[in-house]
């Protein structure tokens, strides 16, 4: 090879680095405790921390300390399973996870939250493999989970969760919400053949048996849908007669009773009175 030929080909090779996108940063998890995980940057962005107490949820106790038993046995290094949080939609499933996570991690400031969106479920494996290598401990959240694209997002979640040879990481609990308890979508048998139907539900199914846990969240009554928002009332110090008939005419405005209708009836009874709430 000439000396001409040497000169052409290291400038190739400059260009071609020059070219070449660059490694992602390595994620600064001292900048927050909340994170959303964007797969297609391989980016972790900060998020302000969640502003609800854990005591102002009511009506699920049960839940609750199910939920907060297992997370701090998590934090502990104990064994623990990963959640799968069910139910109809309002009941909080959500917002238990979140403002359970922000109780357990002031006592223990190497917990983190990561949120991934449902429509990334395939980067899941390579996630975890990032979070793997980590000193923190992970909670990953999936809110609103389910298999909308059939299989093929299933067989990424059960991988994530095995983790193939290595094993699932030791510090990462995943957890998620749903509106059902087999994570399958509605029209699932609609869209494809018999067998191609029952194999796809098969796989999608088994899915839910790699959770641990399953908490459920049943529909709210009457009863427990007005302590909820008396003890929003009480903790916002919101004074307004007639308090539970307005309230009850807010959820029929609404056609459902739940702790999400019980907030946005506080949050437009604030704003009546001149109040702010957290965001």
């Amino acid at each position: 090879m000439t000396d001409a030929h040497a000169a052409l080909l290291a400038r190739i090779a400059d260009a071609l680095d020059r070219l070449a996108p660059q490694p992602p940063a390595a994620p600064d998890f001292d900048a927050a405790r909340l994170f959303r995980h964007e797969a297609a940057g391989e980016r972790f962005v900060a998020a302000a921390d969640y502003p609800m107490a854990l005591d102002l949820l009511v009506g699920v106790e049960g839940q609750k300390a199910r939920f907060v038993q297992n997370l701090t046995r998590f934090a502990t290094a104990l064994p623990c399973n990963h959640v799968l949080l069910w139910g109809v939609r309002g009941t909080g499933k959500s917002s238990l996870t979140k403002a359970a996570f922000m109780a357990v991690a002031a006592e223990h400031p190497d917990l983190k939250l990561v949120e991934v969106d449902r429509d990334e479920v395939a980067a899941l494996p390579p996630l975890f493999d990032v979070l793997r290598a980590r000193p923190e401990r992970f909670v990953v959240l999936c809110d609103d989970l389910s298999f909308e694209d059939g299989a093929a997002a299933a067989k990424a979640l059960k991988s994530a969760l095995e983790g193939g040879v290595a094993g699932p990481p030791e510090n990462v609990l995943f957890v998620a919400t749903s509106n059902r308890r087999h994570l399958m979508p509605r029209d699932h048998v609609e869209s494809q053949g018999a067998i191609a139907s029952a194999e796809n539900a098969e796989e999608e199914m088994s899915v839910s048996d790699r959770f641990g846990l399953w908490i459920g969240f049943p529909p709210m009554d009457q009863p427990t849908y007005l302590q909820a928002v008396r003890t929003y009332a009480e903790r916002f110090d919101l004074v307004v007669e007639n308090l539970d008939r307005r309230a009850l005419q807010w959820s029929q405005l609404r056609g459902a009773r739940s702790g999400r209708v019980a907030w946005q009836f506080i949050r437009d009874l604030a704003g009546e009175l001149g109040k702010s709430l957290p965001a």
